[in-house]
């Protein structure tokens, strides 16, 4: 930390000014603060005692908080803030820099808010060594693209205040016109026009869910508050509200609260109960899901970042369900919640409603540092389909692109269909795509047009030692997430040592979908890959039928499923790989092989809840040479025929699942859904029943003796 006199004593009555003047036009500012942290932090110390705080936020080191009414938080724990106001926050950038943090605090930053940041002189951003950059295993010893492309930014933008403590007469503070009247928050018309359309859903007919969507600071909170407050007085007994957490929902209860008012028999952070009994409650989605209380209404806030098989169980769950969503924003899972999501609401609820925000609540129209925040951060990329034609096989152009070297354009376009075509792509996202000296990324072009991108990364090549103390758990490594994976979890060191290029993201635009354009760019991928003589490609993602097929079409084989539910698709991670190398080759066959043994005692034990078709498919994969010997064979004759129970054939089903080619003729069989939650998964009977997979017991096995008889007579074709 560099040590030394200020240059000059601020003039805090132009702070105080320019912090009044921001106030009444409604708007907030970025002060950018170059130069030594030391003098920064005095420079701080002589300014801030003069603003008139109502609080605030120092993002940093608790020690170096300069004035009492400064909260002192760490940028991981920004999430905490959501859904929260605050007046002036100062950022210690020396301490690490956070893209997703950065963005998300920048949105609690209210009218007349200053947002202090410290860093390095701007020409010094490039070589900066970020001390979060080694969270993400990013290296030092690199450029980092990404910052020096936010340093031209700031550098090119007139409305950032830039001091620097240790040089005279350098602090320029804008002197701000006086608006013909004093911004006030308030209610906006499409507040007002949500708010009535939220108590029009809540009181109508079922099965027609309303979406709301927004960008940051639009005030969809606040109105889910005050139209739950409405529906309360209007007769619902209980609306339950849900959210990724508790503190994403202050502002809903409080805006509920303020709108009952002398109405409140009793209030908590996660209860508001009027003098009639009617409630609204908070519940976490999964004690939501678990505890299926009734309701009438159930709102759902930050629906973004809940995984949307959870959603879906909560859109079936309740008759009236309202899911809100920032579309963009610092989750970066906006517009990819409300692609995937909406395919989900046609199936299941065609009836469902949009309504969108676009006026800010919390700052006026035109505020020049959301402006900024979201240049910096590509935070509303949006890509430009265009008029793309039925494409022809060779008007297709697959090449390695470096968007480090993109123009804006190119890389706000090419980032929007990275957004666009995932469930969550944040800015730390672009951050690690730009700088990572391992990223190699490919594009697909058509007259021009980006219409597929694929960003990999190579991963692996740690030392014998090294990867010996991976794949025994002792040791983790930051990246490397497929060959450390497969090493830990599947008892092979040399896998951590071997070098793959696993894909990151693989994305095509809608209108040039189902032409092979995916397929293409894995290819170029695979032969980048080889080119440069690594072991494997693979890929690593939550389990899907659509996304195992289209990744088996691509050559490459299953080599792990991961045995927790993955927080932000609710599927299991699924991970594959295509072996290049000999060495490649032969240890994938041994994984593999390992894997297919262990597969039968690993399945009821860990996915119990894995789609049975995705199973039905990856175990036509895993096949194993063996087959049943003369005992089994009579003991499945003797059960096709009902003269042996179910219990007792466990064992033999199974072993049979495995036989080759048994799973692929399972797959196209009505009761393959059957077969798979009862004998491989281990289902009760009422859970089956539950399900709908058969009536009772007797019917479920009824059902299992004729599948076996099938088997059974076709044996010889299996």
């Amino acid at each position: 930390m560099n040590s030394g006199i200020l240059a000059s004593a601020p003039d805090t009555s132009d702070w105080r000014s320019l912090q009044a003047g921001l106030a009444a036009r409604g708007e907030r500012r970025l002060v950018l603060l170059e130069g030594g942290r030391d003098l920064s932090i005095q420079w701080l110390q002589a300014v801030i005692p003069s603003l008139g705080l109502r609080g605030g936020l120092w993002v940093g080191v608790a020690d170096d908080v300069t004035d009492g009414r400064l909260t002192a938080i760490e940028p991981m724990k920004a999430r905490q803030w959501l859904g929260r106001e605050t007046s002036l926050i100062v950022w210690d950038g020396w301490q690490g820099n956070p893209p997703d943090a950065f963005a998300a605090l920048a949105g609690t930053l209210k009218a007349g808010g200053l947002l202090f940041w410290l860093m390095p002189e701007l020409e010094n951003w490039e070589h900066f060594p970020d001390p979060d950059y080694g969270r993400t295993g990013l290296d030092h010893g690199q450029a980092h693209p990404f910052a020096q492309r936010m340093a031209s930014i700031l550098a090119a933008d007139s409305s950032v205040i830039r001091v620097n403590p240790g040089v005279p007469d350098a602090v320029v503070v804008p002197k701000l016109s006086v608006p013909a009247s004093e911004f006030r928050v308030a209610t906006t018309p499409d507040q007002q026009e949500l708010i009535r359309k939220l108590v029009s859903f809540g009181l109508g007919r079922r099965r027609r869910p309303l979406v709301v969507t927004a960008d940051r600071g639009r005030g969809k909170s606040a109105a889910l508050g005050m139209a739950a407050a409405q529906l309360l007085q209007q007769g619902r007994r209980q609306v339950l509200v849900t959210a990724p957490s508790i503190e994403n929902v202050k502002a809903l209860f409080y805006h509920a609260r303020e709108s009952l008012g002398a109405e409140v028999a009793g209030a908590s952070d996660d209860c508001l109960e009027t003098a009639s009994g009617a409630r609204l409650r908070f519940l976490s989605v999964r004690d939501l899901l678990r505890e299926n209380p009734a309701a009438e209404v159930v709102m759902v806030d930050e629906a973004a970042a809940i995984p949307v098989s959870l959603l879906k169980r909560v859109l079936l769950g309740w008759p009236r369900v309202a899911f809100a969503s920032t579309v963009h924003g610092y989750e970066g899972a906006g517009r990819g919640f409300a692609i995937r999501f909406r395919q989900i609401l046609d199936q299941t609820t065609p009836h469902w409603q949009l309504q969108t925000l676009s006026r800010p609540v919390r700052w006026a129209e035109g505020d020049l540092l959301e402006s900024l925040i979201s240049g910096l951060f590509l935070l509303g990329a949006d890509h430009d389909p265009g008029n793309i034609p039925e494409t022809e096989a060779g008007e297709v152009v697959i090449e390695p692109w470096r968007p480090a070297l993109a123009s804006e354009a190119e890389l706000a376009d090419a980032f929007g269909l990275l957004v666009d075509a995932h469930y969550r792509t944040t800015p730390a996202d672009l951050r690690q795509w730009m700088d990572d000296p391992a990223a190699r990324s490919w594009r697909a072009l058509v007259h021009g047009k980006t219409v597929g991108l694929l960003w990999g990364a190579v991963e692996g090549g740690l030392s014998r030692e090294l990867a010996g103390l991976v794949a025994s758990g002792k040791r983790r490594v930051r990246g490397h997430l497929l060959p450390q994976s497969l090493a830990s979890h599947s008892g092979f060191p040399e896998a951590a040592s071997q070098r793959g290029l696993r894909t990151v993201r693989i994305a095509v635009t809608a209108r040039a979908r189902r032409s092979g354009i995916g397929r293409r760019l894995v290819a170029a991928a695979t032969a980048g890959a080889a080119r440069e003589g690594l072991d494997y490609t693979g890929t690593s993602f939550g389990g899907s039928s659509d996304l195992y097929a289209f990744w088996r079409s691509c050559g490459l084989e299953l080599a792990r499923i991961g045995l927790q539910q993955e927080i932000t698709s609710g599927e299991y991670p699924v991970q594959m790989v295509h072996a290049l190398s000999p060495e490649g080759i032969s240890l994938f066959q041994q994984v593999q092989s390992r894997l297919a043994r262990h597969w039968l005692v690993l399945v009821p034990l860990n996915w119990k809840y894995l789609d049975p078709g995705l199973l039905a498919e990856m175990m036509s994969d895993l096949s194993s040479a063996c087959r049943p010997d003369a005992a089994d064979i009579r003991d499945l004759q003797n059960y096709g025929n009902g003269h042996r129970g179910f219990r007792l054939m466990v064992p033999v089903l199974r072993d049979l699942s495995l036989v080759q080619g048994v799973m692929s003729w399972m797959a196209g069989h009505a009761d393959a859904h059957l077969w798979c939650r009862a004998v491989l998964q281990g289902w009760s009977w009422p859970e089956l029943q539950e399900e709908g997979l058969c009536s009772g017991q007797r019917d479920g096995e009824d059902r299992l003796r004729g599948v076996v008889r099938e088997l059974l007579e076709i044996w010889q074709e299996v």
